[in-house]
C-alpha cells in the first residue's frame, strides 16, 4: 500500500482496527562517542536469548553469548556504562542464577577488554522462590530466613568482586518476604557493607517494577521506608558509592538525594522522568541507572555531552522527544517493559530474532508493540529503517496482519 507516494505500514490499534504509518527513511540515532563527564549514565542491558535451545518457561535459561556481548559493546561505544545483571537482563523473570553468574564473569571480563564500564548486580535469586520457601518453612522465623538471605548475598557478591566488578545490590523477594521489619533490613545490609571490598550501589526497586517487594526497607509507606534506607547509608558513608532509585516519583527522589551524604551519588532508576532529574534543579541531579538506556542510550549519552558543555537547551532537545517511547514502554504493569526493549533490540538489528528468555516476548500485546515501533521510528531510533520496517511487517504478518 501505498500512501503520499511513500510506502505506509498498518498497524493494529488497542481498540480493533488498523492505521496507517508512514515509515521515516532516516536515522537520527547519534554516533559513538566518549562517557559523558558531568553525569554517570548507567544502560541496564538486556541479554539475547538462545533461539534454537530446547527450553521450557521454568528451565534453565540459555543465552546468545555472541549476541549478548555483542551488545554491550555497543553501549560502551557510545559512551555508556552497563550495568549487568539487573532486571532488564530478566533476573527473576527467566534468567536463572547460573546464567546470571556466567553473564557478569563475560561481561566483566568483555569490560576490561573494551574499556568500558560495568557494575553488576549482587541479590539472592538463587534461593527458592518465596512462595515455596514459605511451604517449607525456610522463611518462617525471622533469624533462619535472614540467615539464608545474607549467604545467598555474599555468594552472589564473591561472583561480582572476584569478577573485578562493582556490586549493585539487588533488592530481595526473599528479604521482603522474611523481614520482620526495618531493623532486618539494616542487620543483613549493615552486615554486608561491613564486608565489600570496594563501595557498592544500593538498589531501591519499588513494587511497580516487582510487586513482591512491597513494603521494602520494612514499611509499606515510602517516607518511612526512606529513613530506613537513609539511615544505613549514614551510618556506612564510605561502604556505600550511590543509591538507585525506581520509585517513579520524581519528587519524592529530589528530596532523598538532597539528604544523602557527600560523595554518595544518587542514580536515577526513574523511566518516566529521567530528563528532569539527571538535568538536575540548578544544585543537584542524578546520575542514570535505567533499562531505558538499554534502547535510548545513544541519545541520552549525547544528550549529556551537550550538558557537559552547558549547553541546557541541546540536552532539552535531544532528550525530551524520548520520555513518550519510555513511557509507553514502562506503562502497567511496569514489569514487562523488558518486552519492548527486546523488540527494539531485534528492530535495531542488535539480534537476529524476538524471542526471549521464558518467553517473554508474549507478554506484550501486538498493538503494545506496534505503539512501539510507531514511537521509535518516529525518533529515527533505527539504524536501518528498512530494516526495522522489514521485521516489523514480517512480526505483523505472523499475527494475521497482511500489508
Amino acid at each position: 500500500m501505498t500512501g503520499r507516494g511513500c510506502a505506509v505500514i498498518r498497524l493494529p490499534e488497542a481498540g480493533g482496527g488498523l492505521r496507517n504509518h508512514v515509515p521515516r527513511r532516516d536515522c537520527a540515532l547519534p554516533g559513538p562517542g566518549r562517557p559523558p563527564v558531568s553525569r554517570r549514565l548507567l544502560a541496564a542491558a538486556h541479554v539475547v536469548a538462545d533461539p534454537f535451545a530446547d527450553t521450557t518457561p521454568d528451565g534453565p535459561a540459555a543465552l546468545d553469548w555472541d549476541a549478548t556481548l555483542a551488545f554491550r559493546r555497543h553501549l560502551w561505544s557510545h559512551g555508556l556504562g552497563v550495568a549487568e545483571a539487573m532486571d532488564t537482563a530478566q533476573r527473576g523473570a527467566g534468567l536463572d542464577w547460573a546464567a546470571a553468574a556466567e553473564l557478569i564473569r563475560r561481561s566483566a571480563a568483555e569490560a576490561r577488554a573494551a574499556g568500558g564500564r560495568i557494575v553488576c548486580g549482587a541479590g539472592t535469586d538463587q534461593l527458592s522462590g518465596t512462595d515455596q520457601l514459605r511451604g517449607t518453612g525456610q522463611l518462617s522465623g525471622g533469624g533462619h530466613a535472614l540467615a539464608a538471605v545474607r549467604a545467598a548475598y555474599e555468594e552472589q557478591l564473591a561472583v561480582v568482586e572476584d569478577a573485578g566488578a562493582q556490586a549493585v545490590l539487588l533488592a530481595s523477594r526473599a528479604l521482603a518476604a522474611g523481614a520482620r521489619g526495618p531493623e532486618d533490613y539494616l542487620d543483613v545490609y549493615g552486615a554486608l557493607l561491613r564486608q565489600v571490598s570496594r563501595p557498592v550501589v544500593l538498589h531501591w526497586l519499588g513494587p511497580a517494577f516487582d510487586p513482591a517487594l512491597t513494603g521494602y526497607w520494612g514499611s509499606e509507606d515510602l517516607d518511612t521506608a526512606a529513613e530506613t534506607l537513609l539511615g544505613l547509608v549514614h551510618a556506612h558513608p564510605d561502604r556505600v558509592e550511590g543509591i538507585k532509585i525506581s520509585l517513579l516519583d520524581a519528587d519524592r527522589e529530589a528530596a532523598l538525594r538532597r539528604r544523602l551524604p557527600d560523595g554518595v551519588r544518587c542514580y536515577t532508576g526513574d523511566d518516566f522522568h529521567y530528563p528532569s532529574l539527571i538535568e538536575g534543579d540548578g544544585q543537584m541531579f542524578s546520575h542514570a541507572l535505567l533499562g531505558v538506556l538499554d534502547p535510548l542510550g545513544p541519545f541520552a549519552a549525547e544528550a549529556v555531552r551537550r550538558l557537559d558543555t552547558s549547553d541546557t537547551a541541546g540536552f532539552r532537545a535531544l532528550l525530551g522527544p524520548t520520555v513518550a517511547l519510555a513511557r509507553h514502554l514502562f506503562r502497567p504493569p511496569t514489569r514487562h517493559y523488558k518486552t519492548g526493549v527486546v523488540l527494539l533490540a531485534w528492530l535495531a538489528g542488535h539480534q537476529r530474532h524476538f524471542t526471549m528468555v521464558g518467553g517473554a516476548q508474549s507478554a506484550r500485546s501486538l498493538p503494545h508493540l506496534a505503539r512501539a515501533y510507531e514511537l521509535a521510528d518516529r525518533l529515527g531510533l533505527f539504524p536501518d529503517p528498512a530494516l526495522a520496517e522489514a521485521r516489523m511487517r514480517a512480526l505483523l504478518r505472523v499475527h494475521g496482519v497482511d500489508g
